[in-house]
């Protein structure tokens, strides 16, 4: 309707006006409103666009986290970040040296030792207690 009467030079403002003061236009609108209220069905079926993009968001990272929460691995990962919304609020400049931390990957001793890549000072010790001299 807005539309309309702009098209016929109409100027529409929006003030604010007290309530039942007797004014014709607001009394209107308030039995209006009044009226809507109390029916049962809609009159107004369409949802706006970015409720839906809202709506859809909420359920996928809820799916998400559901997934994140029963999955076993990520184990290193969970532990900087266990809940999914709070780690999408966060603006973190991604590094190589971030990614290896928090994934626990990367040329990282612990990782490394894992794939025989280097000998761990620990298993270095139980080679010394074993016979005397180290060996790699």
């Amino acid at each position: 309707m807005a539309i309309t009467l702009g098209k016929c030079n109409w100027t529409i403002k929006f003030t604010w006006i007290k309530a039942h003061v007797g004014i014709y236009g607001n009394e209107l609108a308030d039995k209006l409103a009044k009226e809507a209220s109390r029916k049962d069905d809609i009159s107004f079926k369409r949802i706006p666009k970015i409720e839906t993009i809202h709506q859809l968001r909420e359920q996928s990272i809820a799916k998400w986290q559901n997934q994140w929460d029963r999955t076993t691995k990520g184990q290193a990962t969970k532990q900087f970040f266990p809940i999914i919304k709070v780690r999408l609020t966060k603006k973190i400049k991604l590094t190589p040296n971030f990614a290896a931390i928090v994934t626990g990957h990367g040329k990282i001793k612990a990782y490394l030792h894992r794939f025989k890549t280097i000998v761990s000072r620990l298993s270095m010790q139980r080679k010394r207690t074993n016979s005397g001299t180290p060996t790699l």
